[in-house]
């Protein structure tokens, strides 16, 4: 049986040029999948004759006529746009048309529409957005919340633990995934009350708890799940993007200061192209909305096609592996405060 993806095509910083490029390129990989392309019918069909995919068997066209913009507020992304591309393709999903949503669009208003229109997973209280990051050991460390929810009680991160173990199960096929509680220290005396609260009860949960972790463990690949809550995370994510930036900066002008420093960059460029994939942050495109009734994936808003092309594969794991299953059936063996 195929996976669906709805896709929506107008979001994003450069919508179309990359979005359905991308889904073209995914469905040429991934024998077992159909996308609905979700804009203006018009302007999605025209990129496809000039990528001379218009007749693709499993490929369809959704027509949605208004575009939520990157800099829209919330309020008029639920109210003043109910036709637009994002809320099209997040309805698909709820009336069981696609099997995941994928866009690139304003993540404040995808959250937003996405929990008005799919709803909460019974026993969830608040969507979290979790992402997966490089580490040392050559895996990946999915960390949640990265921004949904900054101020949060105990049990809500209690809930964010559930279900990163759960996304983890479903995409790395890992039964008991290792989670981690970010913190000041790994003693459990470490941290606010908040904190300490959570500890105690992810140390009662059930989960496979290592305990408390601090921001080196993130990359250093100590768990497979880190929880925090929405401002931490968000912090933690921008901080470790902009080092990653000003690394590659600092390297290429290295390399080019002069005549004797290109040449070495020569001699070294196969050493730099494997340092460069190992770290291409567009490989781990594509943050889960955890905790909605129905699968949904944000692409980075500036993303390429190679990106937004992994966020797609993102989406059609989560449904292929029955992401939603394994949330809802892990949840009532959790021990839950009440």
């Amino acid at each position: 049986m195929s996976v669906r993806i709805a896709i929506d095509c107008m979001g994003g910083d450069h919508g179309l040029p990359v979005t359905v490029p991308a889904a073209v390129s995914f469905i040429e990989h991934v024998h077992d999948a159909e996308v609905v392309l979700v804009g203006r019918r018009d302007e999605v069909e025209a990129q496809l004759r000039r990528l001379r995919r218009a007749d693709f068997e499993r490929i369809t066209v959704q027509h949605a006529s208004e575009v939520v913009a990157m800099d829209d507020p919330v309020s008029q992304a639920l109210r003043g746009k109910r036709d637009s591309s994002m809320r099209v393709a997040i309805e698909l999903v709820r009336d069981a048309r696609a099997d995941a949503c994928v866009s690139a669009g304003n993540t404040g208003a995808l959250m937003a529409v996405s929990r008005f229109v799919l709803k909460m997973v019974e026993g969830i209280d608040r969507p979290a957005i979790a992402a997966p990051l490089p580490n040392q050991r050559g895996g990946q460390t999915t960390m949640l919340d990265l921004g949904a929810n900054v101020d949060c009680e105990a049990v809500h991160l209690l809930q964010f633990a559930v279900m990163g173990s759960a996304l983890v199960s479903a995409l790395e096929d890992k039964e008991r995934p290792s989670v981690g509680l970010l913190n000041v220290g790994e003693e459990a005396i470490k941290g606010n009350e908040v904190v300490k609260q959570a500890g105690e009860l992810l140390r009662a949960s059930g989960l496979n708890f290592h305990g408390n972790v601090e921001g080196d463990d993130i990359y250093r690949g100590t768990v497979d799940v880190i929880v925090c809550d929405g401002f931490v995370g968000n912090v933690a994510l921008k901080t470790s993007e902009g080092l990653a930036q000003m690394l590659a900066g600092f390297i290429r002008e290295e390399f080019t200061r002069g005549p004797l420093a290109k040449a070495m960059a020569v001699i070294a460029y196969p050493v730099l192209s494997r340092f460069r994939q190992r770290v291409d942050h567009r490989r781990y495109n594509g943050a889960s909305l955890v905790g909605l009734r129905g699968i949904v994936i944000k692409s980075h808003g500036s993303s390429d096609a190679y990106a937004f092309e992994h966020a797609l594969r993102r989406g059609y794991d989560a449904a292929r592996n029955g992401l939603l299953r394994r949330i809802t059936d892990a949840i009532p063996r959790v021990h839950q405060p009440q």
